[in-house]
């Protein structure tokens, strides 16, 4: 355990930013399972409504700095891709 102040803010601040990343990256991984879901059981309107609650997580995510946004992005057209593929 830190002695010093300022090492102690530290490992408090860091905790409680871990724990923020760790439930925001929670919420896009159940949007993405959501879509994947839909995906598997050929539901195209399913899908297409999930995709769109999935983006909106992942940008969310991307704008408070979780993902770079070329993970989003890479994310977001690989799901898209999937839901597209559905006949």
């Amino acid at each position: 355990m830190a002695n010093i102040k300022s090492a102690k803010k530290r490992i408090l601040v860091t905790e409680k930013k871990a724990a923020r990343n760790k439930a925001i990256r929670s919420k896009v991984k159940t949007a993405i399972k959501k879509v994947d879901a839909a995906i598997a059981a050929n539901d195209k309107a399913a899908a297409t409504t999930a995709l769109q609650a999935a983006i909106g997580e992942l940008n969310r995510a991307t704008s408070k700095g979780v993902y770079h946004k070329n993970t989003s992005s890479r994310k977001i057209s690989r799901l898209t891709k999937a839901v597209n593929k559905i006949a």
